[in-house]
């Protein structure tokens, strides 16, 4: 039985290199200040975005649970991050063939 060989990934931001969950994991850590954040004004909700450093497309990932506990986006920093940064990665996978 062959083992399937699993994919590199280097991060668009800088030169390191590695599996996906690593590469994940290093944006998560590393790069957050790329994300933006807003608020919308209508309904409260917290959004974070993250834009592709190769063609600028955005992405948006809303935070509900923030609109009613401030504290929120603070204690889960962290997983909002992976999860918006796991956009991101699809989308590099999908449209310029990050991983492959």
């Amino acid at each position: 039985m062959r083992l399937k060989k699993e994919a590199m990934f280097t991060c668009p931001y800088c030169e390191f290199s590695g599996k996906r969950s690593e590469v994940h994991n290093h944006l998560a850590d590393n790069h957050g200040d790329t994300l933006g954040v807003r608020v919308d004004e209508f309904t409260g909700h917290t959004f974070f975005i993250v834009t592709c450093p190769v063609c600028k497309d955005s992405y948006e990932q809303v935070t509900k649970k923030a609109r009613n506990d401030p504290s929120f986006v603070k204690e889960y920093e962290y997983e909002i991050r992976l999860v918006v940064f796991d956009m991101l990665l699809y989308h590099m996978q999908g449209e310029h063939q990050l991983g492959e």
